[in-house]
């Protein structure tokens, strides 16, 4: 007996399971491809500006000015990058920006894990009436001008702390954490830590933590982008511009300064002008490396801890 028949009869035995192809319901498949030519058309809105800026920012001035770029460079330059890079003002604020970042989120990472742990406890008394009491400033807040003279009372005005401390709390974040711990972390890991004679900060540290990378992933990108983008709040209460974020930078540079200053004739001007329409995409891109940096590494932990700390059960 062939090999090819030996095949076919054993294809045709009853013991063998035949695994039919179910067929999914035409308004499904409906369904799905609309949605699918949705997701491709939001694809398309967010992806096409972002190449276009890459795009400009490698692209000579004069290219850019004429609209001759679209999505990809056109009479390649890293004029823009060398201009935006040599800028002292742009290095310190970026170094401010980094600053403001790390220390930032490494506070607010700590104080939102210090709020919310307690709060997960249901042992905790009062912690409803805390909780309560953290939603209501969601809806409801005291406005600029109280802020304002709060964070000068406090001597924090003109310092770096303005930007580290009346914001470093995120009541989202803390709603985040607390369903995490919450629902997460067995009940059964505390009572084995107290009768090992544990402490609840020993416990924290040792047990809790650990077990919570994802929900410190999805709270450090959430603060990092945060601390990234502040914007309104430096230019509240910043005035020396040895402080000024990178944000701030752009700002000034971008809208305050579009026309340069010291041309002597109107070849110059235009030059400049040239070099400006192309320097602000430079800065785009240059201002939002560092999130792209980040991001991949953390990428993987943050649909895990949002759905995790979001969801309860």
């Amino acid at each position: 007996m062939s090999a090819l028949t030996s095949s076919v009869l054993s294809r045709l035995r009853p013991d063998t399971p035949v695994v039919k192809r179910v067929r999914e319901p035409f308004r499904d498949r409906v369904f799905l491809i609309v949605v699918t030519i949705m997701l491709v058309v939001i694809l398309a809105l967010v992806l096409l500006p972002l190449i276009y800026i890459v795009a400009s920012s490698f692209s000579s001035a004069s290219a850019v000015s004429a609209g001759r770029v679209s999505f990809w460079p056109v009479e390649f330059s890293l004029r823009a990058y060398k201009e935006a890079l040599s800028n002292p003002q742009v290095l310190r604020g970026y170094y401010n920006s980094l600053f403001y970042a790390t220390a930032g989120t490494l506070i607010s990472v700590t104080l939102t894990v210090a709020i919310a742990y307690p709060l997960s406890r249901k042992r905790f008394f009062g912690r409803n009436v805390l909780m309560t009491g953290l939603i209501f400033t969601m809806l409801f807040s005291g406005g600029l001008i109280p802020t304002y003279m709060v964070v000068q009372d406090l001597g924090m005005l003109n310092t770096r702390w303005a930007l580290l401390i009346p914001n470093a709390i995120g009541v989202w974040q803390v709603i985040i954490a607390r369903t995490f711990f919450a629902n997460s972390i067995p009940e059964e890991l505390h009572e084995a830590a107290m009768l090992d004679g544990a402490s609840e900060l020993r416990y924290l540290r040792s047990v809790v933590l650990p077990l919570s990378k994802p929900l410190l992933a999805v709270l450090t990108l959430m603060y990092v982008i945060w601390q990234w983008n502040t914007y309104f709040d430096a230019l509240v209460y910043l005035k020396d511009p040895d402080l000024y974020p990178l944000q701030i930078v752009l700002r000034n540079m971008l809208v305050l300064n579009t026309r340069g200053v010291g041309a002597t004739n109107m070849a110059q001007q235009m030059a400049q002008q040239q070099l400006a329409n192309v320097l602000k995409y430079a800065l785009i891109v240059v201002s939002s490396v560092p999130v792209l940096i980040i991001y991949p590494f953390i990428a993987r932990h943050f649909t895990k801890g949002v759905m995790v700390g979001a969801v309860k059960g």
